[in-house]
Formats: C-alpha cells, structure tokens, sequence
C-alpha cells in the first residue's frame, strides 16, 4: 500500500514537471516565431533562383532597343510584377511603361516566386529573346493565371513575343 501511494505521489509530481517543460518549450517556440517574423518584415529583398545583385539592371523600356537584331541576349532587367502564375508562382508577367508586358520563367523550373508578388519590383537576371508561344502554352498561361473560359477559348493562334528567362530573381 505505501508502495502505491508513494508512486501515485510520484506520477503527480512527474506530470507537473513534464508539464511545466511543455508549457516553457511552448513559450520559446513562440517567441522565436515572434523574432522570425519581425525579421521577415524587416527584409527589403527577396532572393529567388542564383544569387544575383541589382548592379547594373535595365529598365524594361530598353530591352527591345538593347534586343536589335539579335535572336537572343543575356541582361538583367527592372521592372513592376504585374501578374503570377497562381498555381505555383513557375511564370510572372512584367510590365512596360508602354503597356507591353514581358512574361518570365525560371530557368530549369528549379525555382518559383510567391504568388502574391504583384505590384512589387522585379530585377530578373538572365536572357531575354523572341520565341513562337505555342496556342497550348498561351492557354496554360491564361488558365493558370485565372482568366475565364472564354478568354482561354479565345486563344487560337500562336503568338510570337518577347520572353525571358531567368537564372535569378530579386523581388523589392
């Protein structure tokens, strides 16, 4: 009998303490979420794909006149996010002051931008060249940024267009 109640006695005193660790943990847990969120907020740039700098990005603007004759060139770009793919954030559409817009992807696929970057800016690093959009993609484009099934029935002709490709992304 003093046996049993001396381990009730223990397995009360051993319920406190397993308790009283929880509740600290908890407690940890909690402030450091805390501290990671007020650095989150406190970051100016995101990185996404290579680590690139600002150093040297064009406007969007000059990118056509940069292009000439040239299937192809290799540059760093700024601009205004206008939209995302809304799926998985794998393409982002650029705008230009003329209201033309650059649709960019990821080189390899190995990277992705939030999906709630639009309206932020963009510096993308990598090449810029003119290619035939295919109906199927330009739809794929259109359904996954969230346009109507007319608008996506509407596509019936490849489009040829200004794309770029980048290796690295810095949002501001």
């Amino acid at each position: 009998m003093f046996i049993c109640i001396k381990f009730r006695g223990m397995k009360k005193l051993l319920l406190i303490a397993c308790s009283a660790v929880l509740f600290s943990c908890g407690q940890k847990v909690a402030k450091q979420e805390n501290a990671q969120t007020a650095v989150d907020s406190a970051k100016v740039e995101q990185f996404y794909g290579d680590k690139i700098n600002a150093d040297s990005a064009m406007p969007i603007a000059d990118l056509k006149n940069l292009l000439g004759d040239k299937k192809e060139i290799n540059i760093k770009l700024k601009a205004e996010v206008e939209a995302v793919c809304q799926k998985k954030g794998c393409w982002m559409d650029l705008k230009n002051a003329n209201g033309e817009k650059l649709r960019v992807t990821f080189k390899d696929y190995k990277f992705f931008v939030p999906k709630d970057c639009a309206g932020k800016t963009a510096i993308v690093d990598g090449k810029a060249s003119i290619e035939e959009t295919s109906v199927g993609d330009l739809k794929e484009y259109a359904k996954d940024a969230g346009k109507s099934k007319a608008e996506i029935d509407a596509i019936k002709e490849p489009k040829k267009e200004l794309v770029f490709e980048a290796s690295g992304v810095i949002l501001q």
